[in-house]
């Protein structure tokens, strides 16, 4: 027997019987179950024997215990750590051996991936402001493309044009304040951050679009505003090419939802990435990146919209003072000027107003010459101008109707319909309607005083060239009326009313806090309206009928039960109450 045991004690491998397959076997440990089988040989050589079922389950089941398997059901010594069948605790040790080193690759990889995500993300954001393709600048060039077979030379045909065509393309002329814009787009204007204000329509997108496209859109983003914050997070995303999501070790088996904190958490977190993106640039161009936020009243009045306001002003003023970044702001409206102005230090105003009479004519010829439409006598285009104005976009819905006259006077007709069905004065109103009908009210005594003071001043226009002392031409180029903000407030007697109206695009503020229609077709369709027969009755009974049931809101009544007839009720008024006590 011990000749029969020596030659497997020095053996690694043994065979097993069949059916059973091969186990890897230490000697020092497993001499046991090797005496067992052992005792089985004749001699060192493998040869088939028969074996009974006992055999062959006690055979398997040393079999997994030498695997490091648990057997099914407990056979011989304990297997652990230091007992004389320890083998399984090779496994336990190899189990959390394994496990560590898998936690420290996993950790090292989350590291890695993090910095490699950060960075990434840091490229994808300078992808945004290089040069080439810009999702605003696409929208706009694809809109003003010409059709096809039109030659680029053509409108240069027409002897009676006299235009530089030698700046950017402006689609229609070439404003006095482009030059600021294109200094701003191109990053020449550092250490401030502007805000364009104007009524709607006079052109203040069109002069970005163009400064952006003069310079390819490089180191330009532009986002336009939205009431809803959530929307306006996916816009501003879309213009930085910043997706929202903030990656950590624990994101790699779940990732947060990115709306959890909020828009303006969201925000902020694009902003700081921004600001890394736009320090790079600096110091490799020495210029710095422009952000455009289009639009800006679109956001609410409300302490959301005036928060999210602020919070891109606070950085704007930081970003202004170090150079990296300047910020550009638009706005219809005079509330956003209004609430930015509290905070402001580097903030310069660009007012755009309405096109004088001379630039409208020329920019008049113009569009008409591009739209394909015949040629119109000065005297057809100077009538147009008269009654729409230097607002570029009515002057572009003009000149693209076949009858140029018939169709501004159409929008006039448009315009009064709607100043009507906004502010329109019921006489004999119902209680129910008694606010609308005061803020109606007041409106119209100012937009009265407009009418009024345009009148004045075309009789003291024609005064003077009567007497020689002015130019007939000065009668087509007298400007729209103003009016104080502070004489606006006294004449309305509601101040509050004057940011409705605003909003509504029946007014216009700009920053010298001076009112005046919002375009002259807004003047033209008040004129129509004031110099109706029975106006000004018509206004007053409205003024007294609201002064009526406010007093009848004041009164009280008094009723009395169980009054029969002949009954006399008996009131009394002691004003000497106070005596008394």
């Amino acid at each position: 027997m011990l000749r029969l045991l020596a030659p497997l004690k020095t053996a690694r491998i043994l065979t097993l019987p069949r059916g059973l397959g091969s186990a890897r076997l230490r000697t020092s440990n497993y001499s046991r179950p090797l005496a067992i089988l052992g005792s089985r040989y004749q001699s060192t050589q493998t040869r088939r024997v028969r074996h009974t079922p006992e055999e062959l389950v006690q055979a398997k089941l040393q079999a997994e215990a030498v695997s490091g398997e648990l057997p099914s059901t407990p056979v011989g010594p304990s297997i652990g750590w230091g007992g004389p069948g320890g083998g399984g605790g090779n496994g336990v040790r190899d189990a959390v051996l394994t496990t560590v080193i898998g936690v420290i690759v996993l950790f090292s990889g989350g590291i890695v991936y993090m910095a490699w995500y950060k960075e990434n993300v840091l490229k994808k954001i300078e992808q945004a402001f290089s040069a080439g393709y810009d999702p605003a600048l696409e929208l706009a060039k694809n809109a003003i493309k010409k059709p096809q077979g039109a030659s680029d030379s053509e409108p240069s045909k027409n002897e009676e044009l006299d235009w530089d065509l030698e700046g950017p393309w402006t689609q229609h002329l070439r404003r006095e304040e482009q030059d600021l814009i294109d200094r701003i787009i191109r990053g020449s204007e550092v250490g401030h951050y502007f805000i364009l204000l104007g009524p709607k329509g006079t052109g203040k997108t069109t002069m970005i679009l163009d400064a952006m496209q003069a310079v390819q859109a490089e180191g330009v983003a532009m986002c336009d505003a939205h009431p809803d914050l959530e929307v306006f997070r996916l816009r501003l995303g879309k213009a930085l090419n910043y997706e929202y999501n903030e990656d950590t070790q624990t994101g790699l088996f779940q990732r947060r939802d990115p709306r959890e904190g909020g828009p303006a958490l969201d925000i902020e977190r694009a902003l700081n990435k921004l600001e890394k993106v736009a320090l790079r640039h600096a110091k490799k161009t020495g210029k710095p990146l422009i952000l455009v936020l289009n639009n800006v009243h679109y956001f609410n009045h409300d302490d959301d919209g005036r928060n999210m306001l602020l919070q891109f002003q606070q950085r704007a003023e930081a970003w202004a003072a170090s150079g990296i970044l300047t910020m550009v702001f638009s706005s219809d409206d005079f509330w956003p000027f209004f609430v930015m102005r509290k905070n402001a230090s580097r903030m310069h105003v660009v007012s755009v107003y309405d096109l004088s009479a001379k630039d409208a004519l020329t920019a008049a010829r113009r569009m008409r010459l591009n739209a394909r439409q015949k040629k119109e006598s000065p005297e057809t285009l100077t009538e147009v101008v008269k009654i729409v104005g230097g607002r570029l976009t009515y002057l572009g819905k003009a000149t693209k109707a076949p009858d140029m006259v018939k169709h501004a006077r159409h929008m006039l007709a448009v315009e009064k319909a709607w100043l009507l069905s906004q502010i329109g004065l019921i006489p004999d109103c119902d209680d129910d309607v008694m606010d609308e009908q005061k803020w109606s009210s007041c409106s119209w005594l100012l937009l009265r005083e407009f009418v009024r003071r345009h009148e004045q001043e075309m009789e003291r226009k024609k005064e003077q060239v009567a007497r020689g002392q002015a130019n007939p031409d000065e009668l087509d180029e007298i400007p729209l009326p103003r009016i104080s903000y502070y004489e606006c407030r006294q004449i309305m007697t509601r101040p509050d009313f004057m940011d409705e109206l605003d909003r509504k695009n029946i007014i216009a503020i700009d920053i010298n806090h001076d009112v005046t229609p919002d375009s002259w077709l807004i003047l033209h369709a008040a004129e129509e309206v004031v110099r109706e027969p029975g106006f000004d009755d018509l206004l007053d009974g409205v003024r007294d009928r609201v002064d009526e049931i406010e007093s009848l809101h004041r009164t009280r009544e008094l009723t009395f039960k169980d009054v029969d007839a002949g009954d006399r009720i008996r009131l009394t008024v002691d004003k000497g109450g106070a005596r008394m006590v």
